[in-house]
């Protein structure tokens, strides 16, 4: 039973942030592709003994390398902030709706009518158009 929420609590999250995961995934294969091209080069660089090629050759490794890493702990770091963002969006719909109802009860309608006006859902377009 463990292990079945465990795996549905995984592919839920992977399903949510499916973007992001994938984003992240390509940016580390492409640290461990700059790294698998720059072997490659200085191996080629030394057989042809062109070794001053090597000052620069390093640090754009690095550089590329730095780079995905930062991005990528950056967007790891981001998933979260994003449920936090939608988390603030429902409070402030909320906050939206009581003052709504602080509207329509402070107006000059009677408290029947004022309740009436906001537990009532309205069905379809001409409701809505005759409530405004």
């Amino acid at each position: 039973m463990f292990k079945q929420a465990k795996s549905a609590f995984i592919w839920y999250h992977l399903y949510k942030f499916r973007r992001t995961v994938v984003l992240i995934v390509l940016l580390l294969s492409v640290v461990l592709f700059s790294q698998w091209i720059y072997s490659d080069v200085v191996e080629y660089l030394t057989l042809r003994k062109k070794l001053e090629y090597l000052d620069i050759l390093l640090p754009i490794k690095w550089v590329i390398i730095f780079f995905n890493i930062g991005l990528s702990s950056y967007l790891i770091t981001s998933l979260f902030k994003k449920e936090k963002k939608e988390e603030v969006k429902v409070q402030s719909d909320v906050k939206k709706e009581k003052q709504k109802e602080d509207t329509i009860k402070s107006s000059t309608l009677s408290e029947r009518e004022a309740s009436f006006l906001y537990k009532k859902k309205l069905s379809n377009k001409a409701d809505k158009l005759v409530n405004g």
